[in-house]
């Protein structure tokens, strides 16, 4: 841990803007992007990569922030919207809307199927009034797997819209504009309604007895959390689908450097979230064939669960 915590946030950001600049003049045209006209350079920039950019560092941002409260909520480090099946259910929500309605209204049955699913993989793993986080891993796991194949057979009958639907279940951000970087700006207020909770947080992070003693209304603060972190999830996944494991490893590797005080914590882990995505769309686009980002994180987060899996069975 370190010594001045706070100290992380700006150096973070900066790495951050390192990023982000760099990644705006990285990609398959290498060298060759200077070769253009300069009507050509603008909107390879300006009207392509930038706005991509931005996307991947807010969804970044926002699967990290719930993925932060998600493990402050159950203080495990092994909750977040991907495992718990919140990215799942707004997968499904967003392929529905897609097949049924030509993808009107895709954010609003997006927040559906996040919701839905945070509150059904919830309260099927209460018992006696405590929800066991084993039981909430396992039952995250079964209506992923629950959903998976729902929306199989939405791929299944889909006909011409199968490649949309497929964007979402691996997750890209290809087709990022300017529109969805403003849908993006939801998720940046709905952060800010989170660090407002930070100090609720905290004392969580305790126990629900302490909690309670100190005044916290635990039930509500949690359904409340859950919420905002099923909106989060829902417009993130509207914007680049069903991207996992961010909500996983940043928070985790965060908390090791900052501690479990979510007032630096929380902020911490958006500007890393940002950071992971997008140096991972850029790795993604630079490659001679590109892959959905969502292979990478999937790459990166499976053996860290792995290894969050075995830490724990040996204590």
């Amino acid at each position: 841990m370190l010594k001045h915590p706070v100290t992380l946030l700006p150096i973070l950001l900066i790495i951050l803007t390192a990023a982000a600049g760099l990644s705006l003049f990285i990609g398959v045209s290498g060298t060759e992007l200077f070769s253009y006209t300069p009507e050509m350079i603008h909107k390879l920039l300006i009207d392509v990569r930038l706005p991509r950019i931005l996307g991947a560092a807010i969804v970044g941002a926002g699967l990290a922030a719930a993925g932060c409260v998600m493990q402050g909520i159950f203080r495990n480090p092994m909750a977040d919207p991907y495992l718990l099946g919140t990215s799942a259910g707004g997968s499904l929500g967003a392929a529905f809307s897609i097949v049924t309605l030509g993808g009107l209204l895709q954010p609003v049955f997006a927040f559906i199927g996040s919701l839905g699913s945070t509150v059904l993989v919830y309260f099927a793993s209460k018992r006696n009034g405590r929800v066991a986080v084993e039981t909430l891993l396992l039952t995250g796991i079964a209506v992923s797997l629950l959903f998976s194949a729902i929306l199989s057979f939405l791929i299944y009958s889909a006909g011409s819209n199968i490649k949309q639907i497929m964007f979402f279940t691996m997750g890209g951000l290809w087709n990022v504009y300017w529109d969805d970087v403003l849908l993006g700006l939801f998720i940046l207020g709905a952060v800010l309604v989170l660090f407002i909770f930070s100090r609720d947080l905290n004392v969580l992070s305790l126990g629900e007895e302490e909690a309670v003693h100190l005044g916290i209304s635990t039930e509500r603060t949690k359904r409340i959390l859950l919420l905002i972190s099923a909106f989060i999830t829902a417009i993130a996944v509207s914007i680049a689908g069903c991207i996992g494991f961010v909500g996983l490893i940043i928070p985790h590797i965060i908390r090791l450097l900052t501690g479990p005080d979510h007032r630096i914590l929380l902020p911490a882990s958006m500007l890393a979230g940002a950071i992971l995505l997008v140096l991972a769309d850029t790795l993604s686009r630079s490659l001679p064939t590109e892959l959905p980002v969502g292979i990478i994180t999937a790459v990166l987060g499976a053996p860290f669960f792995i290894y969050l899996l075995r830490r724990r069975t040996k204590i």
